[in-house]
């Protein structure tokens, strides 16, 4: 008897209410034990992914004391982010009105969107209850800001070491006329076949290092924020010289990146419990799909591996609706129409079960054993970033997939909008919040 797995995907999701409901975030209760929990987009570009990922880190912030959240962004601009979330607004030139402009490159609307705006409002405002030492931080795992890192390393310096500040500034000079544009060295490093930056760099950061407890008498807030941006550096070095030699080794430089800078996160954090927003290629386990055929892994295989069970990875999807993204590398953000999901994919059994949202738990022992065995087999899964090619969907966006492998829960809507950027559509600034507000426009 042919199996109807739409049905028992009916009968086995729960239904979830509106995402602005007070109940939304209960439904993940059952994963606050947990000590990280990744939580991923199906693109960057998605409303409900946003709001739904917020709701259920509040629930996991308010309810089960999570005390970090960890996004797919670059660290210094996160910094800002944090000091306003935790009403920690800088004591230094370093952040200025201009640098409070955060997140504005491509691909702007992925963190400079309303529905960003509207968690990092609800986090600065739970944090004002919370004694100082208990506020939630807000932290970004990539590595795309090496000019930023570099300034801010060296503006650290300056204050408080000026003599290693010489240093510093001599050994980030080999970086510098790439600071703005780092693939371009990477380029040439490949043409010359060297690695002119790499010492100097892994000098720096050994140096700031055997300074550590020196240097922490002054502030033990900037030397962190200067050793994560020293370990910024170092990484991006040797990330952009690996994108010349081939995909997977500069993927897996990044997400490495990712998971070396959430460890230092929650050993930082006293009692660190973490929650990590990226997109489902980052955090679904790279194990369970396309990728491990050609050797990636990824944050979210790197997590289970160190944690195992104290990790948790939920993945979000939709069948069609409309998406924020451009149609190549630096171009402008367009409303696209997402096109109905393949036949052959995951997302086309959810849309089959006609339930316009709901949760499905693809644990071991939480899932009916018959349809785990049917998601077991592998299918198509729908991967949109910020560059999204309707025209080429199935090579551009698709790869297969084991979704109970990949995934621990995976949240459903039916059809979904685009995120409103703030290209169209203004933040909600709080007046009270005055020039510490981290979206300048």
């Amino acid at each position: 008897m042919v199996q109807n797995v739409p049905l028992m995907i009916k009968e086995a999701a729960q239904r979830l209410p509106e995402i602005e409901s007070k109940d939304f975030g209960s439904f993940f209760d059952s994963f606050g034990q947990s000590k990280v929990v990744l939580i991923g987009d199906a693109s960057h570009g998605t409303s409900e992914f946003y709001r739904a990922r917020a709701a259920i880190t509040r629930c996991l912030i308010e309810e089960h004391g999570f005390n970090i959240v960890a996004v797919e962004g670059d660290w210094p601009d996160a910094k800002v982010v944090d000091r306003y979330v935790r009403h920690n607004p800088a004591k230094h030139a370093e952040t200025n009105t201009k640098e409070m402009d955060v997140f504005n490159h491509f691909p702007r609307w992925m963190w400079r969107n309303t529905e960003t705006s509207s968690f990092v409002n609800w986090l600065r405002k739970h944090n004002a209850s919370q004694p100082v030492d208990q506020r939630t931080m807000f932290a970004g795992l990539d590595l795309y800001s090496m000019g930023k890192s570099m300034r801010a390393v060296l503006e650290y310096l300056d204050r408080v070491d000026p003599e290693t500040a010489k240093l510093a500034r001599s050994r980030y000079s080999c970086l510098e006329p790439w600071a703005d544009d780092p693939a371009a060295y990477g380029r040439q490093a490949w043409l010359k076949r060297a690695a002119p930056c790499e010492k100097g760099v892994v000098a720096m950061l050994k140096d700031l290092l055997a300074k550590r407890l020196e240097l922490t008498k002054h502030d033990g807030e900037d030397f962190f924020n200067a050793e994560m941006n020293a370990r910024l550096i170092k990484d991006a070095e040797g990330y952009y010289r690996s994108m010349y030699y081939g995909r997977d080794d500069s993927w897996n430089r990044r997400d490495t990146h990712f998971f070396d800078t959430l460890v230092r996160l929650l050993q930082h954090r006293k009692g660190g419990k973490a929650v990590v927003w990226a997109h489902n290629s980052h955090v679904g386990d790279a194990r369970a799909t396309g990728k491990s055929s050609r050797d990636e892994l990824n944050v979210g295989q790197l997590c289970k591996e160190q944690w195992g069970s104290s990790c948790s990875i939920i993945g979000c999807g939709s069948h069609t609706g409309t998406v924020a993204a451009a149609d190549e590398w630096d171009g402008p953000m367009e409303v696209m129409d997402v096109n109905p999901s393949r036949e052959d994919s995951y997302e086309r059994l959810m849309h089959d079960t006609r339930v316009p949202s709901f949760v499905l738990d693809l644990r071991e022992g939480h899932l009916n054993p018959t349809l785990r065995q049917a998601l077991l087999q592998p299918r198509l899964e729908r991967f949109i970033g910020v560059i999204y090619r309707p025209l080429t969907e199935r090579i551009s966006h698709y790869t297969k997939a084991n979704l109970p492998e990949q995934l621990d829960a995976y949240v459903w809507f039916d059809e979904s909008r685009a995120v409103k950027a703030f290209e169209t559509a203004q933040p909600d600034e709080p007046v009270s919040a005055g020039e510490t507000y981290p979206f300048g426009l």
